[in-house]
């Protein structure tokens, strides 16, 4: 009998019983739901991102003629014909945040007080593939420094005219764009300790970190971000070059690194430039709107620091924490970036719980791993000088440390006291 119903099911389907009802009858509240209908649950409805950015015609881009409607304008892949890209700026952005108004490379040049042909050296306008070939013919200076998690992170500081540019590109134009209200670092008015101050006392704390932040974002979200403040697309690729670096395949991997150089290929945000905090800020403010909403949605506390994301709620949000991590992870990856697994942590109250290196148990401290590194180092710089302890090259050690040393003050002035007495045991 039990082959005969076995065959009956593989040909004609099982029929509805009183034990086996049929799909699409309602399952009681008592019954349990599938793991598929759980995995559906938390999955999130995809986001559409209406664009508000002025659109020109492609017939009036085309320019008629052989004469280009301004210098270094760009071509068409397929005629050949001069494309016009200065006729999409958007007036009322650029005079609500009160920015320069540039249209044309001739009128970014004019803003720089540099001679265009120069500006257009800065981009790579004249290389080959319009990269540089080599670490001599870069804008950047290129230097490995080992990160504490193990292996390196690339550095990539700019030279002397690239760097006075960025500074008026910072300041003439990023600085007066304020990002989103969760974002901390690189701030101002805003730290470490803003950043840790909603998490104090929280039964949980769910910690992310971004993956490559900086490498991840790329020149098309760069020249993404200048066309969202009004400028036209020729501006914005003018601006997103002056910001990114493309490194030279030639440049070599520090001794023992297996990270491939692909990864830095590509035009990204450099580690080392003025420009990058704030650029990689707003180019996570999506990430921050949609991370904000889902935090409210779940009646928990979300800031960012930079590449570390945090979260953090009361004892409802303890039994959540499962189905919450997934929509995160979601995000994330639709926002573009990626979450390092490693490094993902869950801290309840039995635990130390760290924010960005501040302990949030009970109130604001300094983490005792994190007090006596430093301790350790001004010990050093006691017995050994200074110089022994600047692994990172730092410009100016001594503001370098005094700057760790105030920020431990803020948090503990009992231990930063002692910090304090061991600098000024130090010989310059």
């Amino acid at each position: 009998m039990g082959l005969l119903r076995l065959l009956q099911r593989l040909f004609f389907g099982s029929s509805a019983t009183a034990e086996e009802p049929r799909q699409d009858v309602r399952p009681s509240s008592q019954s349990k739901p599938s793991a598929s209908a759980e995995r559906q649950r938390e999955r999130l409805a995809p986001l559409r991102y209406q664009s508000s950015l002025v659109a020109t015609p492609r017939s009036r881009e085309v320019v008629e003629g052989s004469s280009p409607p301004y210098r270094f304008a760009h071509r068409d892949a397929v005629g050949g014909a001069y494309l016009d890209l200065s006729q999409d700026v958007d007036p009322r952005w650029l005079d609500y945040y009160g920015l320069p108004h540039l249209s044309t490379p001739e009128d970014l040049a004019g803003w720089l007080r540099l001679p265009i042909g120069k500006v257009a050296w800065l981009t790579y306008r004249f290389c080959e593939n319009r990269r540089p070939q080599s670490a001599k013919e870069a804008h950047y200076h290129f230097r490995w420094i080992r990160k504490r998690s193990g292996g390196h992170r690339l550095i990539e500081a700019p030279k002397k005219t690239l760097r006075l540019v960025q500074i008026q590109i910072l300041r003439e134009i990023l600085d007066r764009i304020p990002p989103h209200p969760a974002a901390h670092g690189f701030v101002r008015g805003r730290s470490l300790t803003t950043n840790a101050a909603p998490h104090v006392g929280k039964r949980v704390v769910v910690k992310f970190d971004l993956d490559n932040f900086y490498g991840s974002v790329r020149q098309s979200r760069i020249v993404a971000i200048f066309r969202s403040l009004g400028y036209s697309r020729e501006v914005a690729l003018w601006l997103a070059r002056l910001t990114t670096s493309a490194a030279p395949g030639s440049l070599k991997l520090p001794l023992g690194e297996s990270t491939s150089i692909w990864k830095y290929m590509p035009r990204h945000l450099p580690q080392g430039a003025s420009t990058s905090p704030a650029l990689a800020n707003l180019s996570a403010f999506g990430l921050d709107i949609r991370l904000a909403g889902l935090a409210r949605a779940w009646h928990v506390d979300y800031t960012r620091y930079a590449d570390d994301l945090t979260f953090s709620g009361d004892p409802k949000f303890v039994a959540a924490v499962g189905d919450f991590i997934p929509l995160v992870q979601q995000i994330i990856r639709d926002e573009g970036f990626q979450s390092k697994r490693s490094k993902r942590r869950v801290l309840r109250t039995n635990q130390r719980q760290t924010v960005t290196g501040v302990v949030v148990n009970q109130h604001i401290n300094v983490s005792r791993a994190k007090y006596d590194r430093l301790k350790a180092t001004l010990h050093n710089c006691v017995k050994h000088g200074p110089a022994s302890q600047n692994h990172d090259l730092h410009a100016d050690f001594a503001a370098h440390l005094r700057g760790r040393i105030a920020h431990m003050h803020r948090l503990n002035p009992h231990r930063g006291q002692k910090l304090l007495a061991l600098f000024a045991k130090i010989k310059w």
